[in-house]
Formats: structure tokens, C-alpha cells, sequence
């Protein structure tokens, strides 16, 4: 079997990223690799056995001695964090709100991109997240920066919230979300910045496959280049 392509999705958050790049991957026959959900289960772990994360030595040593691993799953894709099913945990509003505060220490993020730069060699794989064209696999055959407007990726974290029986202001999950835009794009390592040679699409109104199927067809234009 030949050696598919790569492609890096990026973004800020609750711009659709996961759920469109799942789609795409499942269509194109491809592995899915959520990177945001690797920082959200360090995260997690952080939280749960009272670590400050505000100091980045001590979440190195806590993530050199982690095992994160995404494996498939009837729901697309599940977060087992040494070895338990984090999948559901790792999205609560504390993680929420503290997971750019960890992915910008620079020692994090280091260790971070070398796993993840391990998952992609062989090829084949759709991997989004906010640093992926830039650091992460500088050079994908195909590079997509997508977004949507702040309004309505407030309205769709809070349907996603829902779903999980979490409450949620839509005013507050909108300050929450410009205030993630801020952190993410003005971090010192890595920040959050559309690729020179990445796509941009626009979601604000498109659907999940109208995303998805714009995705897969610049997807099989590059397939059929190489």
C-alpha cells in the first residue's frame, strides 16, 4: 500500500477541528491524531494529583513519567492516559480553562511535538490541533487553517457542553474562548498562527461535511500529484 499523505489541520479552539478532521480521516481511510487532546490529558493528570501548572519543570518530569496514547474508537478516537479511558474527563471546564496555560511552557511543548512527529512518519494520517503546520509537520503535503467566528464557536461549545450535561453561559463561554484566541496566538513558544502555504477555510457556515468534503477533495488533488 502506498504512503498516504500528511495532513495538518490547525485553528483556534471550538472552530470544528476534531469533528470535521475525524470525518475526513474516516472518509480517506486515514488515522486521526487530536493533538489537543494529548495537552488536555496532561493537563488532567496535573489537576488531579495537585500539581501547579504554572511551573513548567515540574509538568516535564510529570509528562516524562506519562503514558498518552490515542487509540481508535467507536466515537472516533479515545484518550487513554497510562493506560485509563480519559476520554470524557479531559473535557470539563476546568481542563478547559487550563490547558493553554500548560501547552505554553516551553519544556511541554518540546516533548509534546517529538511524540507527536513520531505518529506521523509513516504517513497517512489527518492531525489538527494549533501548532501542527508550523512546528509539528512543517511540511505536510497539505496545510489547513480553519476557523469560524467567535459567536458561533461559542454557540457550538455550548451544544458540545450540553451533550455532556455541562452548564454553560453563552456570554461566558465567548469571553472564555477570545480569551483562549489571546493566549493561544500571543504565547511565546509556539503560537497559534495560520502556515504561510496553509488553506484557509472559513466554518462559520458550513456544515461538518461541507468542511469535511472541501478537506478530502484538496486531499485526493495532492494524492493524485504525488
Amino acid at each position: 500500500m502506498e504512503k498516504g499523505i500528511r495532513i495538518a489541520i490547525d485553528g483556534p479552539a471550538a472552530a470544528g477541528k476534531s469533528t470535521i478532521a475525524k470525518l475526513a480521516a474516516e472518509t480517506l481511510g486515514y488515522t486521526y491524531i487530536d493533538t489537543g487532546a494529548m495537552y488536555r490529558a496532561i493537563t488532567y493528570k496535573a489537576i488531579r494529583e495537585n500539581i501547579n501548572i504554572g511551573q513548567a519543570e515540574d509538568l516535564a518530569e510529570l509528562l516524562n513519567r506519562t503514558e498518552i496514547r490515542l487509540v481508535p474508537s467507536l466515537s472516533g478516537q479515545a484518550v487513554l492516559l497510562d493506560g485509563e479511558d480519559v476520554s470524557e474527563d479531559i473535557r470539563t471546564r476546568e481542563v478547559t480553562s487550563s490547558v493553554s496555560e500548560v501547552a505554553s511552557h516551553r519544556q511541554v511543548r518540546e516533548a509534546m511535538v517529538e511524540r507527536q512527529q513520531e505518529m506521523v512518519k509513516n504517513g497517512s494520517v489527518v492531525m489538527d490541533g494549533r501548532d501542527i503546520g508550523t512546528q509539528v509537520i512543517p511540511d505536510a503535503e497539505l496545510k489547513i487553517f480553519m476557523s469560524a467566528s467567535v459567536e458561533e464557536r461559542a454557540k457550538r461549545r455550548q451544544l458540545e457542553n450540553e451533550k455532556r450535561g455541562i452548564p454553560s453561559s453563552i456570554e461566558v463561554l465567548q469571553q472564555e474562548i477570545e480569551l483562549r484566541d489571546k493566549m493561544d496566538s500571543e504565547r511565546e513558544v509556539s503560537p497559534l498562527k495560520k502556515a504561510e502555504d496553509a488553506i484557509y477555510i472559513d466554518t462559520t457556515r458550513m456544515t461538518i461535511e461541507q468542511a469535511a468534503g472541501e478537506i478530502i477533495r484538496l486531499a485526493r488533488e495532492r494524492i493524485e500529484r504525488a
